[in-house]
């Protein structure tokens, strides 16, 4: 589903982010790298132990930077490592998620990349609800995602009909 705010283009998908075919898929990382679990940790496991070992010689990274890495045996160009929690483990916040998209959108542009998929920020191991992830990252789409094919990937129906209720309340409206 594509939904449209002030030239601002986001598609919602239902389904696995390890899948994306386009330039590349961010990871909402630790600030050490360390790929162990929630998205990090599918990502190593279907696009290998490479993508983390890449990733750790620019570790430890703070909040609001990303480094990109190859995807291994991923089907997309890259992995955009944009840290969200301090820690492995850690929560996140509303600034963390914000300041990591920013930087993903960021590192996007210097690497001349048009396509990017974003999980939800911040949610799962991060303890944001959906709703606080998607604003925190629909906050940075709409200051840095012009001309940028964004997608998010959502991976639960119920999640993916909170997200769309949110941004359907938030002004954001469904395109063709």
């Amino acid at each position: 589903m594509k939904l449209a705010k002030n030239n601002i283009y986001v598609n919602l998908v239902l389904g696995d982010i390890t899948e994306f075919k386009g330039d590349a898929i961010v990871n909402p990382a630790n600030k050490y790298l360390i790929m162990g679990g929630g998205v990090a940790a599918a990502i190593k496991r279907k696009g290998g132990e490479e993508i983390e070992r890449e990733a750790k010689r620019h570790a430890p990274i703070e909040i609001g930077e990303a480094v990109v890495t190859s995807a291994g045996r991923l089907k997309c160009k890259a992995i955009i490592h944009a840290p969200t929690v301090e820690t492995p483990g850690g929560r996140s916040s509303f600034k963390y998620v914000y300041r990591a998209t920013l930087a993903a959108l960021r590192v996007t542009r210097e690497n001349g990349f048009k396509t990017i998929a974003f999980p939800l920020m911040g949610a799962g191991v991060g303890g944001l609800s959906p709703e606080e992830a998607i604003e925190a990252m629909t906050t940075a789409f709409l200051e840095a995602g012009e001309n940028l094919e964004i997608y998010v990937y959502l991976v639960s129906k119920e999640v993916f009909e909170r997200i769309i209720t949110w941004l359907r309340r938030s002004g954001w409206r469904e395109v063709t």
